[in-house]
């Protein structure tokens, strides 16, 4: 990254430059970043490319003023972290579903972060709802959060197994958040290319979740959530006070993108494969 690219995402997640790559301002940036910058899949709906090209997304964040998935955050928020003085490893992972079972090969990104204070995370900007904060990649404990309790666990045997059989590789670790696992991270580190599979299936296979729902979801100033899914806007206070509320019409739907957002759209994203949608 360059100073000006650093100084553009900076300014987007209304930051100063760190002095030093310190805990402390890591737990802030990723904060700030779950707060401005949005969990969606609109280019999946929109018909625009999923690039991993590092210049392409951090591009997208900054110029485009959008969000993105995991591959899309966690990619241009490890290259932030890594240009700020971090010292950061991309890591794969599974993602657990409802039946327990687990997802295809790179399926998520997440990251896993040094710092100069001698603190070692797991960071992860873009698995949607998920923890506030930065949890510490060693702790083997609970982990309060605003979002729940978080354990990072060694992984055990997938009941339901990986598309019908149980691999586990020495080391992998289980994300669990209120007792339920998240998703399993393999410990070896990745580069952003290793993701390129996974990014084409999830944008474009009519088995992924992406490209049969339409997400655009972020942290609230209060700890709360704020979700638009297709027309249906849902707002979750930081005390759990929820309120939804159906769009009636495609300028209200607009609206709600560019005020709750800043997603300033030409017209109303339309679910890539309806006939499959939840």
């Amino acid at each position: 990254m360059t100073s000006a690219q650093v100084d553009a995402y900076l300014r987007r997640l209304g930051s100063t430059r760190p002095q030093q790559p310190t805990s402390e301002a890591l737990r802030e940036l990723h904060l700030r970043h779950l707060r401005t910058v949005p969990f969606e899949n609109l280019s999946v709906h929109l018909g625009e490319e999923v690039t991993l090209d590092e210049t392409r997304l951090l591009a997208k964040v900054t110029e485009g003023r959008r969000g993105g998935f995991c591959y899309e955050l966690n990619g241009a928020f490890g290259a932030l972290l890594a240009a700020l003085g971090y010292e950061v490893d991309l890591l794969a992972g599974r993602v657990h579903d409802d039946e327990g079972r687990l997802g295809i090969p790179y399926d998520h990104l997440a990251l896993r972060v040094r710092t100069a204070d001698g603190g070692t995370w797991l960071a992860d900007v873009g698995f949607g709802a998920h923890s506030h904060w930065p949890l510490a990649y060693a702790e083997r404990g609970e982990q309060d959060d605003p979002a729940g309790t978080f354990q990072v666990v060694e992984a055990g045997p997938d009941p339901a197994g990986v598309r019908g059989a149980d691999v586990r590789g020495a080391g992998d670790l289980d994300v669990v958040r209120d007792g339920k696992p998240q998703y399993r991270l393999e410990t070896r580190p990745r580069a952003l290319g290793d993701f390129l599979a996974g990014a084409w299936w999830h944008s474009t296979s009519p088995l992924s979740h992406f490209t049969r729902s339409l997400v655009c979801s972020q942290v609230t100033e209060d700890g709360g959530r704020i979700t638009l899914s297709g027309r249906k806007l849902k707002r979750t206070a930081g005390d759990g006070a929820c309120e939804t509320r159906e769009l009636e019409t495609d300028e209200e739907v607009l609206t709600a993108y560019r005020e709750c957002f800043g997603i300033e759209l030409g017209s109303v994203p339309a679910v890539r494969n309806p006939d499959l949608s939840d």
